[in-house]
């Protein structure tokens, strides 16, 4: 009888471009692997590539990835580790053609493929249109014998599943092991958010532990199951709670799609393996869908924007006054003022405080509008000629400026027949890879059953949320998606029925008049909310304070509700400010 294949080793070592430089040396130096990945690409990241390339259109692609190389492609190169990367963005080719003369200038051996066909005819108004593919290329470059593998748009969980399906000899057929890498893929895909970054409930480590987080890795096996891990002596923490909220970190429902199969979430199952080690396994694939995520951006106008800071007393009459002379002083200029005018308030004085700042309160104004003029001296000078005939103590955080384009993303489907999803292998060679055969319509999956609801009549106490569910919060495209989570079986049964739709619109007045969905997860005792249109036209746009809906998740879990008592039993007390 034939032995079960050892394990494949997959690490991280970039969550977005501009993540920690030295990752890349960290993870080939602290232990064994056997390939490395970087996800370089994030949708504004595909916007800041755009117009990059418009300046020269030679780049396009992810320059760091080129400089972490000039040390780690011999590193890579002496213990045996292949590198697989999204930095190629918008031109794979260029970057690919990048790494090889790196490789002869520092004598590294290196053989280099790359992946390319995610570039789709750009409209007319749009900088950028690219689908999202999958593994099946880099699977096809790695097994041709490539050492480094680029690739442009490819889904961030395809630099796991393409490395394993050629490891392993999957074909698409294979879809419950699919579904593994995509689930451990996704996991890995931020980085140290896998590992006590960003963490909810990071008050119970030692904040030793989390000044420096290791980048995680897995451990994958021939099943598609994985262990979820990080090398021996690095900082940070991997338990179940830090891999079930990056698990939920921009998902949805329970069918995760992507073009190599679509991962039912609500089969994922997790449990300890040792100390820095959750074991993933029992994830179910089907079929993925017939068509391709494609990203598309634009320009999509201009904005401006000053923070006046208002201090001491009679913060609220301040914020008034300015206001008022700032609409008198745009209408006295002449013109139309611009399209979209916001204001916000954030009251981060405090009463009778010891410094200047926390005395201080910040009075946020950003406008917006198509045309440059509207936002640019007009404002700025609207604003300036007030400073000596406004609210006393007058200031702003910094000299307003002319105003700045701002972008947009919009997500479309594209059947994958119409995408040439092609490997351009060591030699030059360019294999064309085929859609998946069989493909499924995506559709919902009818929640699974409540627990039973926590004994009614049990006493309860004003709590904030947090105190016992954790959160991880993120956008996609204009939509902003919190998941959240607690960690036993009595918290579950009382968090399943009282984290209704409705519930959060009331904890989070924001969502009141958007579309909120509910998806519940009890396999991992989460609920995954996607709330639609908050964050407008996306990141790019910088609508919100917030753009990212990074914070989103602690701002719910900072809202108080009626917590059973018995659930807060040794639990601490939040910080309180006065």
């Amino acid at each position: 009888m034939n032995a079960a294949p050892a394990p494949l080793r997959i690490g991280n070592a970039s969550g977005f471009y501009g993540d920690r430089f030295d990752a890349l040396r960290e993870m080939l130096t602290g232990g064994p692997l056997d390939v490395l990945t970087g996800d370089y690409l994030a949708e504004l990241t595909m916007l800041i590539l755009g117009r990059s390339r418009l300046k020269d259109p030679g780049k396009g692609y992810a320059t760091t990835f080129l400089r972490q190389l000039e040390e780690g492609l011999g590193l890579a190169h002496e213990r045996g580790v292949k590198i697989v990367a999204n930095a190629g963005g918008l031109n794979p080719a260029g970057l690919a053609d990048a790494v090889r003369m790196l490789a002869e200038k520092t004598g590294v051996p290196a053989t280099v493929a790359h992946v390319e066909g995610d570039s789709l005819p750009v409209p007319d108004g749009y900088l950028t249109a690219n689908a999202y593919l999958g593994g099946a290329g880099i699977a096809a470059c790695l097994r041709a014998g490539a050492d480094v593998v680029v690739t442009g748009r490819v889904t961030d969980a395809a630099l796991v599943t393409g490395p394993a399906a050629a490891h392993f000899g999957w074909g698409p057929d294979d879809l419950d092991a699919l579904a593994g890498a995509v689930v451990a893929g996704h996991v890995l895909e931020c980085g140290t958010q896998a590992t006590g970054g960003n963490y909810a409930f990071f008050r119970e480590h030692d904040a030793r532990l989390l000044r420096r987080p290791g980048f995680p890795l897995a451990e994958i096996h021939a099943d598609g199951s994985s262990v979820i891990t990080k090398h021996a002596g690095t900082g940070g923490v991997v338990d179940i709670g830090t891999v079930t909220a990056q698990l939920l970190y921009e998902t949805g429902g329970a069918r995760y799609a992507g073009p190599d199969v679509t991962a039912r979430l609500d089969t994922v199952r997790l449990t300890p393996d040792g100390p820095d080690r959750v074991r993933v396994d029992g994830v179910r694939g089907e079929a993925p869908p017939p068509t391709l995520k494609a990203g598309l951006t634009r320009l999509g106008g201009w904005r401006n924007e000053v923070v006046f800071v208002l201090t001491g007393l009679d913060i609220e009459a301040k914020a008034d006054l300015v206001k008022d002379q700032f609409t008198d002083a745009l209408a006295q200029a002449g013109g139309r003022p611009p399209a979209e005018v916001r204001w916000e308030l954030a009251r981060t004085d405090r009463a009778d405080a010891g410094t200047e700042e926390r005395a201080s309160a910040l009075l946020r104004l950003v406008v917006r509008d198509q045309d440059a003029d509207a936002v640019g001296r007009t404002v700025s000078g609207a604003a300036v000629e007030l400073a000596l005939g406004s609210y006393p103590g007058f200031h702003v955080t910094a000299p307003p400026g002319k105003g700045a384009p701002y972008g947009v993303f919009e997500a479309r489907p594209v059947p994958a027949a119409e995408v040439e999803h092609l490997a351009v292998l060591p030699d030059g060679t360019r294999e064309v890879i085929e859609p998946a055969g069989r493909t499924r319509e995506l559709a919902e999956v009818e929640d699974a059953p409540l627990p039973e609801p926590y004994p009614s009549g049990t006493p309860t106490r004003s709590a904030p949320l947090g105190l016992v569910a954790g959160a991880r919060s993120g956008d996609k495209g204009g939509d902003a998606n919190v998941g959240v989570w607690v960690r036993d079986d009595d918290a579950w049964r009382w968090l399943a029925h009282e984290l209704t739709v409705e519930r959060l619109k009331e904890l989070l007045p924001e969502t009141a008049a958007l579309t909120v969905v509910r998806h519940v997860l009890p396999g991992l005792r989460a609920l995954n909310f996607t709330v639609h249109g908050l964050l407008g036209e996306g990141v790019a746009a910088q609508a919100r304070f917030d753009p990212q809906a990074k914070a989103l998740g602690e701002w719910l879990r900072a809202r108080s509700l009626a917590v059973p008592v018995p659930l807060l039993a040794g639990v601490p007390l939040p910080e309180v400010t006065a």
